[in-house]
């Protein structure tokens, strides 16, 4: 509507509205986590979400990737206290168990509590005008 003032949804950094600067909040994507949003990383920890435990060669299917690579990535997120990783036997072949920790089940919740916070001010928004 021509001559209409436009009112934000919500505040939005660096937004303006008729009346001046409106009050700033962080974007959702301030809450993305490093550590965590890294595709294979949250890959990683979504599977053990779902699994509770889960042996590396179930991982390595799951999610298409290498040994090293996956080796790599949870080596991050055991160093950041976000999965636990215990090696031992089944038979006489060596195996690596992956267990997702309570601090890994935060971090994840954060990640998908942003994502969603993100998707929903994508979906709300409105496309510009050209």
């Amino acid at each position: 509507m021509a001559g209409a003032a436009v009112t934000p949804r919500e505040t939005v950094p660096g937004a303006t509205s008729a009346d001046g600067p409106l009050d700033e909040a962080p974007h959702p994507t301030s809450g993305l986590n490093d550590v965590v949003h890294q595709k294979a990383r949250l890959g990683i920890l979504a599977v053990l979400a779902e699994t509770e435990r889960a042996d590396f060669t179930y991982l390595k299917s799951m999610l298409d990737l290498t040994d090293g690579n996956l080796g790599r990535h949870i080596e991050v997120l055991a160093g950041s206290g976000l999965v636990h990783v215990e090696k031992g036997y089944a038979g006489r072949r060596p195996r690596t168990w992956v267990t997702i920790t309570r601090a890994g089940r935060h971090a994840l919740s954060e990640e998908m509590a942003a994502i969603r916070e993100l998707l929903r001010r994508f979906e709300s928004s409105e496309p510009p005008t050209p």
